[in-house]
């Protein structure tokens, strides 16, 4: 069986602007030969400290920047190097969930057109009623799609926005922190959230996190990232039981725990097991 996505030897550079005139910016390797394969409805962890790469990969995944060097193939196809105009299987196949709900969402679009906006940009029919259809499987009422994002809480814009990445229907759902920037008993329900969409559509997921406690409650599989490079990668459960690399070890050690956080503040209940 084909995989869902396949990253062979991925590597990303930078060149920091120049601090001289006679010497061009030094170069910053963001990616170092990076592979990893994620099986078709599996949930897929990167973890790693700000900084390691794990953000650059996933903007690689969903072709919004380019490698250096390396391939990346998205149900058998090819990614790399193709024009935007040829990605079309891509951006019906592979959707992307972001950081800042607030950052990614138009203030001056009404919710009904952010959902819609990847059903109008590849034609599909359908808009109104598939509309409706996301608000209520996210849990927002009907009468969201006449509002604007700021009279929505965080958390409710987050909705949004995942609304919007399910609205072409995609096979594929990428999350690059989709909750880090949420209050805490609220990031437990958008992640039980994401859980039950992802087992009620058969979606692929790969969800990005410096939380070590947030990828353990939500993934089958783990990679660890530092530096640009996968330094460990297995079964969530084992990788979290027994670590093998260094790295990941002092990672687990200084990792707090959500659970407790959670129940700290009277919202343990939300964290039952989305699968």
């Amino acid at each position: 069986m084909t995989a869902a996505i396949s990253v062979t030897d991925l590597r990303r550079e930078y060149r920091r602007p120049r601090t001289s005139l006679r010497r061009p910016g030094p170069v910053v390797e963001a990616l170092k030969g990076v592979s990893f394969e994620v099986e078709r409805g599996e949930r897929f962890g990167i973890v790693g400290e700000s900084g390691c790469g794990k953000s650059t990969l996933l903007r690689l995944l969903a072709a919004l920047d380019r490698p250096t060097s390396g391939e990346i193939r998205v149900e058998g196809l090819e990614v790399t190097g193709r024009r935007e105009r040829d990605l079309a299987f891509l951006r019906s196949a592979l959707q992307l969930v972001f950081q800042d709900p607030m950052g990614s969402l138009d203030p001056r679009m009404r919710v009904r057109d952010i959902v819609a906006e990847p059903l109008d940009a590849q034609g599909l029919p359908g808009r109104d009623g598939r509309v409706a259809e996301l608000l209520d499987a996210v849990g927002l009422p009907a009468e969201a799609a006449e509002r604007y994002p700021h009279q929505f809480s965080g958390g409710q814009r987050q909705r949004i926005s995942i609304a919007r990445a399910l609205a072409p229907k995609p096979s594929i759902l990428l999350a690059d922190e989709p909750v880090s920037a949420l209050d805490v008993s609220v990031r437990a329900q958008v992640l039980n959230l994401i859980g039950d969409l992802v087992s009620e559509l058969g979606l692929t997921l790969v969800f990005v996190s410096h939380d070590l406690s947030v990828v353990r409650h939500l993934c089958d599989r783990v990679a660890v990232m530092s530096a640009g490079e996968i330094v460990e990668t297995g079964p969530t459960a084992q990788v979290f039981e027994d670590p093998q690399h260094p790295y990941t070890q002092r990672l687990l050690r200084a990792a707090p725990s959500m659970r407790r956080a959670l129940e700290g503040a009277g919202a343990s209940d939300l964290l039952g097991d989305p699968r």
